[in-house]
């Protein structure tokens, strides 16, 4: 995968797929700390110790379309390429938490890529997890939670044009508007 947006689309069907109802996206972009760091938490089922030891082993995966589980093991090796790490703590019952780090001045870090677009295709594609997302740098904020939007719209579908409109809308400039100082100071 070329950016980490992709990344993070598919650790969150991870999530759905473990029967999420809830997850929380954070990233976190640090220039004093050279650092951008992804977090996502859910509510779902969780994972044993034993999956959980081998959940980085590529030829380890709960799918049953496919006997390999590139995901994990793809962004790990990229992390660690780029001076970062990758954790995973779960709890089975509770649900699961992935932290992931970059350098983010690192020569070989991919691209973010397009963080709204890929909320936005969360929020089409699973409109019955509320989905929080956050996007942080250098202490200014941005935060999209869907549960909101849901009740005010009391049963339109979130699919409605004109609503996919003002989310991809809120989406971008909730994100331009944090990283703004960012961009300046390259």
């Amino acid at each position: 995968m070329r950016e980490i947006a992709l990344h993070v689309l598919d650790i969150v069907e991870n999530s759905v797929a473990a029967g999420a109802t809830r997850v929380d996206i954070t990233v976190c972009e640090s220039s004093s700390d050279d650092t951008i760091t992804i977090v996502v938490q859910d509510n779902g089922k969780g994972m044993n110790q034993d999956l959980l030891a081998c959940v980085s082993d590529p030829f380890v995966t709960t799918r049953t379309t496919r006997r390999v589980g590139l995901g994990i093991p793809l962004l790990k090796a990229a992390a660690e390429a780029c001076n970062g790490y990758l954790r995973i703590d779960s709890t089975p019952g509770k649900g699961t938490r992935l932290e992931v780090q970059f350098q983010r001045s690192h020569i070989d870090r991919m691209p973010l890529g397009d963080l709204a677009g890929t909320v936005l295709t969360l929020l089409i594609a699973f409109p019955q997890v509320r989905w929080v997302f956050r996007h942080v740098v250098d202490g200014r904020e941005f935060c999209f939670d869907s549960e909101p939007i849901v009740k005010e719209l009391d049963g339109v579908p979130l699919t409605e044009p004109a609503i996919l409109s003002f989310v991809k809308q809120l989406l971008h400039e909730g994100i331009a508007r944090v990283r703004q100082g960012l961009e300046q100071s390259q």
